[in-house]
């Protein structure tokens, strides 16, 4: 909430330094002229702060793929994770936006290779 209202403040100083030329469009995030931000420089904003992090540049349309892999691989139940980034459908959730890893897939066939391994006599 901090963070919002921080920005609220410094959003109202744009604003205000524009006078009449800033263009009211109700936008929580814009430009320092009041427009929409470019999606291009999102992108850059955001791999900026990669290279800044010692990470390696992350396409901006990865993060939510990225949000939903992880909550889901936590075990977070996949409505909660729905809700969490705001996804109307479970359908698009889990096939779109929830990706399975390979360590997961090994975890899967190991369970199963244990259980048909308990039928098995010796």
């Amino acid at each position: 909430m901090r963070a919002l209202q921080d920005h609220q403040r410094g959003q109202e100083a744009e604003r205000l330094a524009l006078g009449a030329r800033w263009p009211s469009l109700g936008y929580v995030f814009t430009a320092p002229i009041g427009t929409p931000l470019d999606p291009r420089n999102c992108t850059r904003l955001v791999q900026d702060q990669c290279a800044e992090a010692g990470l390696p540049a992350i396409p901006l349309h990865d993060l939510p793929h990225g949000c939903v892999s992880v909550l889901l691989a936590l075990g977070v139940p996949p409505r909660t994770v729905m809700d969490i980034v705001g996804h109307s459908t479970l359908e698009m959730t889990m096939t779109v936006y929830g990706h399975v890893s390979l360590d997961d897939k090994r975890g899967a066939l190991d369970q199963l290779g244990g259980l048909l391994d308990e039928g098995t006599p010796e």
